[in-house]
C-alpha cells in the first residue's frame, strides 16, 4: 500500500536516559523526547512530568522523596 501525504507518521519514540531509584523501592525514569526536551515517570506514585524545566535533578528530588512502592502492571 503506497503512503499518503495525509498520512500519520509518529514521532521517534522518547529514549531512556536513566533510571533513578526511589526509597519505596521504585524507579524515576528520566526520558529525551523527540523535541529534545525531557519527560520522567515514577514506577511507583505514577507521576508523569514533563515541561521545559524538566531536568535530571528534577527526577533525582522526586526519587528522593518517593516512597511508594512498585505499582503492579497490568496483565
Amino acid at each position: 500500500m503506497a503512503r499518503t501525504e495525509a498520512e500519520y507518521v509518529s514521532p521517534p519514540a522518547p529514549v531512556l536516559l536513566s533510571s533513578i531509584p526511589t526509597g519505596g523501592g521504585a524507579d524515576v525514569h528520566v526520558y529525551r523526547d523527540s523535541d529534545g526536551s525531557l519527560s520522567s515517570d515514577c514506577t511507583g506514585c505514577g507521576e508523569y512530568a514533563w515541561t521545559l524545566r524538566v531536568t535530571t535533578e528534577f527526577a533525582q528530588e522526586h526519587a528522593a522523596s518517593c516512597l511508594r512502592r512498585p505499582r503492579l502492571r497490568a496483565a
